[in-house]
């Protein structure tokens, strides 16, 4: 996947990129795996804003997602590779022996027509979904479950990939594209390979009108607030918030610490993330 670049007929497309999708192979989404996804605004269920600047954007539907792999020993033939709006890594649709269809998430490299296997005994190679306790030591991996079967929870995102670095009681050791060193059960499961769209993380929108086609509205600084509105806000002409930068609601919002020093899962933490 590579990003296309246009010439500068505006100054929208002066800066703006676009995928070429050339890892493409189908533009209509099998209707089985289709569900509604309506829009929140960033509501909850009592009509308070908890999640700021969503709002308007492109309909959606959702596709299902296979993220547990869970169809053990069944051989699976990659049908297609398709895009998902609601996600930055493309899906692939796999039609299975017994004539069942499920998406995964595609790893980097997988092609229509090759096989993917999940479950005991299938090959470390990328697509397949085993146990850690399966995966040969230093091999790429992603979707990775947190708890056993409840489905991958872990790197999932384009371009993403984890490492499985060590092995030691029942535990397997993990290190994350964030840098954190962190301990999963070796029943969890996690799916080989890298994820693929890695030019994603290049795209520049180019123009205020793609944010809000993809349902981002504008952001708004807390310093061009009232006191009312902002901690930030206030003051006689500009001013630079007059303390650290915090949140709406006084939450540090650049390094600070929001995490329980007695967090339950801090014990599988080998290895902070905020510690290089």
């Amino acid at each position: 996947m590579a990003l296309k670049f246009y010439k500068p007929t505006s100054p929208g497309r002066r800066h703006g990129t676009v995928h070429d999708y050339l890892e493409i192979t189908e533009s209509t989404p099998e209707k089985s795996l289709l569900r509604p996804l309506p829009r929140t605004g960033g509501r909850n269920n009592n009509g308070h804003i908890t999640s700021r600047r969503r709002g308007g954007g492109n309909k959606r539907m959702y596709r299902v997602i296979d993220f547990k792999r869970d169809k053990d020993g069944i051989a699976a033939k990659v049908a297609t590779v398709e895009y998902d709006p609601n996600r930055s890594a493309h899906i692939a649709l796999l039609h299975y022996a017994d004539g069942e269809k499920r998406y995964m998430i595609a790893p980097q490299g997988l092609k229509v027509g090759q096989t993917v296997m999940s479950g005991p005994g299938s090959e470390p190679v990328d697509g397949n979904s085993m146990s850690l306790a399966e995966i040969p030591i230093g091999l790429q991996i992603h979707n990775i479950e947190l708890h056993p079967k409840r489905g991958g929870q872990l790197v999932r995102t384009a371009g993403n990939t984890a490492q499985l670095t060590a092995r030691e009681g029942n535990y397997a050791a993990i290190l994350l594209s964030s840098g954190e060193l962190r301990l999963v059960h070796l029943t969890c499961r996690a799916t080989i390979g890298r994820l693929g769209n890695v030019e994603h993380q290049n795209l520049k929108l180019g123009k205020a009108g793609r944010s809000r086609h993809l349902g981002i509205r504008p952001y708004v600084r807390g310093t061009a607030m009232n006191p009312v509105d902002h901690p930030h806000g206030g003051g006689e002409g500009r001013t630079k918030g007059g303390r650290h930068p915090v949140s709406p609601t006084a939450v540090p919002a650049k390094g600070g610490r929001r995490r329980r020093k007695n967090h339950p899962t801090n014990k599988f933490i080998m290895k902070s993330r905020h510690k290089r």
